[in-house]
């Protein structure tokens, strides 16, 4: 999968990948029913093609119908996600992309969110990264 093709969905395809995601596999029909003022039944299949064109979705026969799966983890792809904001928006600074969550979601974080973040930080100085 090119890493442009995961940069540039669109706000109906990470609708559609929460979706699979969530379900872990879906159906057009399945994908329809969970996004938002959905399309019709035949952009979405217009959609879920273009993401299978794009490499992020496979198809798999099920009965008579198609079911479509993330060709990736969500975690995978939320780590290249991530690393494309890191260099568009925060000139590949790792530490200014963690200040801006911090600074936005310090209400959000747990006493465990934060021994978390102190132990990858302590890892991160042993390794002199």
């Amino acid at each position: 999968m090119s890493k442009a093709a995961t940069q540039n969905l669109s706000r109906r395809e990470r609708q559609i990948m929460d979706s699979i995601y969530q379900r872990g596999r879906a159906s057009a029909a399945d994908v329809q029913s969970d996004i938002p003022e959905p399309p019709s039944n035949s952009a979405v299949r217009a959609m879920l093609a273009i993401l299978v064109e794009k490499g992020i979705l496979k198809t798999e026969k099920d009965g008579p119908r198609y079911v479509y799966l993330p060709t990736r983890t969500r975690a995978v792809a939320g780590k290249s996600a991530m690393k494309n904001v890191v260099e568009t928006f925060f000139d590949g600074s790792v530490g200014k992309a963690v200040t801006a969550l911090l600074d936005s979601h310090s209400r959000e974080l747990s006493p465990d969110d934060l021994n978390n973040l102190q132990r990858v930080i302590q890892q991160a100085r042993k390794e002199g990264r």
